[in-house]
């Protein structure tokens, strides 16, 4: 193993990131981790400049910095949004500026293996896209409908029982406390003139009778079963009582999945299904930064997602 260096770009708290960190410290693999939009331009500086081979140059992140040209691989998780403390039209123009430069060479390094390259991500994070490419690939996915009418809406959730779901899965401040905005049953008599204020998500609401996440690195599956309280919607409100346990993934989709990320240039996923009583796995979506290490029973599940997490990232490329 050579010192080429493994970048993370990530927050400060994400307990995903500490543990693949911890199988990159103990494999000898140099690490760098921060935030971008957090630490730039304050505690990171940059300077990159053109070469033959592509950028070349250094990143400097405190008292610690790497060779641009020798970075072995990106991991790209879950950076903070570029901020600064200008005024407001000062602000988003340097936010704008830091994106596109410092994100845009991270983006163009030579050599560099990603996982996964960041405009995949952003690419994979629209909803409408996933939902699209996953009936493509063969999945299974609910009846949806996305709009601002609240005339569709009314007919679409008078048609069968449904469920709202945000479009992007962002923290929503309640009473200066962040939130989650979970997916929640909607009947027609509650659909108002709301709805017109921004697109809205209505899915047709699987009798599911368990969850489960899917964890896909390059071509390999890890599965697990989430089971939540009766009545429990939206496992993702009810951590405390979720149990879990490894199951196997239909031989008929693990190709799918694969073709799924195919589409959208990524070499991980985090799915998520819900199952029904006849063992129908009905597509929800895919986090393609979605988090795993939290699956509690399943720890030899966590240790093999780890290590292959750990193989891509110090896997070196030809080019």
């Amino acid at each position: 193993m050579d010192g080429r260096p493994v970048l993370v770009s990530t927050r400060a708290e994400d307990a995903t990131a500490d543990v693949v960190i911890a199988e990159l410290n103990r494999r000898r693999v140099p690490v760098l981790r921060f935030d971008p939009g957090r630490d730039f331009p304050a505690r990171a500086v940059i300077a990159a400049r053109t070469s033959a081979d592509g950028w070349a140059g250094h990143l400097a992140v405190g008292d610690r910095t790497v060779d641009l040209s020798g970075v072995r691989a990106l991991y790209h998780r879950r950076p903070s949004a570029y901020v600064t403390d200008s005024g407001e039209q000062a602000a988003r123009f340097a936010a704008q500026e830091n994106r596109r430069g410092l994100g845009g060479v991270l983006g163009a390094l030579p050599g560099c293996l990603y996982l996964s390259h960041p405009q995949a991500i952003a690419r994979a994070e629209y909803k409408p896209a996933q939902l699209a490419a996953a009936a493509r690939v063969g999945l299974k996915v609910p009846a949806s409908l996305i709009t601002n009418d609240p005339m569709e809406a009314k007919e679409f959730c008078a048609a069968q029982p449904t469920i709202y779901k945000p479009l992007y899965a962002g923290t929503y401040d309640v009473g200066g406390e962040p939130a989650g905005i979970w997916a929640a049953p909607v009947a027609a008599g509650e659909v108002d003139g709301a709805v017109s204020h921004s697109a809205h998500l209505f899915q047709a609401q699987v009798p599911k009778v368990a969850d489960v996440r899917v964890v896909v690195v390059g071509d390999q599956v890890f599965t697990a079963r989430i089971t939540a309280p009766p009545g429990v919607v939206d496992w993702r409100a009810e951590y405390q009582s979720l149990t879990y346990e490894p199951v196997a993934c239909p031989e008929e989709m693990r190709g799918a999945l694969v073709r799924f990320l195919s589409a959208f240039g990524l070499s991980f996923g985090a799915f998520d299904f819900a199952v029904t009583g006849d063992d129908g796995w009905w597509f929800l979506e895919c986090n393609p930064n979605g988090q795993w290490a939290w699956l509690g029973a399943t720890r030899s599940r966590v240790r093999r997602v780890n290590s292959q997490i750990g193989d891509r990232l110090c896997r070196m490329r030809s080019s």
